[in-house]
């Protein structure tokens, strides 16, 4: 049985647009607005790929971050495969499938992008949230810049 729900879950549909600087854009946001942050990735490569990313992604931005860990202490921890090891209070949710852990979060966001069948998992995860009783709201980034 899943947790109970999150308090607001926010879908941001990218359609073709790529993930990487949007998600960048959407982590220092929360962490400029004194939020701690658990990006979920897809895998533990995913997860080195995303550690790299937020090093380098711009170069007059800095987002303090880490892979999660029991030693963790950074405001922007990534993990795969598991929940966080310490409470943080926004979840990015990079995989197909609605965390069961999600509850534990203030606001999770969900990032929409690629092909029918990702859009269809999205949907899925969508109507999960929505049916479980939590304030969705969906964006539509495909035309912003």
């Amino acid at each position: 049985m899943a947790e109970p729900c999150a308090q607001r879950v926010d879908f941001y549909v990218l359609g073709e647009r790529p993930v990487d600087p949007v998600l960048c854009r959407l982590t220092e946001k929360a962490w400029r607005a004194g939020h701690t942050v658990f990006i979920l990735a897809q895998s533990e490569r995913h997860a080195h790929h995303l550690d790299s990313l937020l090093w380098s992604w711009r170069q007059e931005s800095f987002l303090p971050h880490e892979l999660d860990g029991p030693d963790a202490e950074s405001p922007v921890r990534i993990g795969w495969a598991s929940e966080p090891h310490e409470a943080t209070q926004v979840l990015i949710n990079l995989t197909s499938e609605a965390p069961p852990f999600h509850a534990r979060f203030e606001r999770v966001a969900e990032l929409v992008a690629g092909d029918e069948a990702q859009r269809a998992l999205a949907r899925e995860r969508y109507r999960y949230y929505r049916d479980s009783g939590c304030d969705v709201h969906s964006h539509d980034l495909q035309g912003a810049p």
